[in-house]
């Protein structure tokens, strides 16, 4: 409210006023050389991204209000990043440094349909896939060639 005002001894009109731009000119000038602050800069831009990710993905969908459900959901949704983005750095290229949606778009949400002929277990997926070499790059690096990878339909 503009007409409230504070008169006691916390007030803000007793306390010494030091401007906030002295304060953040402060904080510009560290002797820390451009290299190293640079560094510095980059390792806090990777974290946010692993935040944001974490954020928008898995913990956007935290189940309960109770301290222990939650605390199983976030080392499964730890686990379960860690994982993805270890799946992007096997299949190399774009996939290496991409964000956690878009991984689970190409890689995890997989449009391919499960069957078993003769009792034996097959993936179709389908014909025009666009990450289908990354999806099989993928399947042979984890897997390995004791199975070949599906096929598409």
């Amino acid at each position: 409210c503009p007409h409230a005002r504070s008169t006691g001894p916390d007030s803000t009109s007793n306390k010494a006023k030091t401007p906030v731009h002295r304060v953040a000119n402060q904080q510009l000038r560290r002797p820390v050389p451009t290299v190293d602050a640079d560094l510095t800069h980059r390792k806090h831009a990777i974290i946010e991204t692993v935040f944001a990710d974490l954020i928008d993905g898995p913990l956007a969908h935290i189940p309960s209000g109770r301290f222990p459900a939650n605390c199983a959901w976030v080392l499964c949704a730890a686990i379960a990043h860690n994982l993805l983005r270890a799946a992007g750095t096997v299949v190399g290229g774009t996939h290496a440094v991409a964000r956690g949606a878009t991984l689970r778009r190409n890689l995890v949400n997989t449009p391919a349909r499960f069957a078993r002929p003769a009792g034996r277990p097959v993936l179709h997926l389908p014909a025009h896939w666009p990450w289908q070499k990354q999806w099989n790059t993928l399947w042979s690096k984890v897997i390995g060639t004791a199975m070949r990878p599906p096929q598409p339909a």
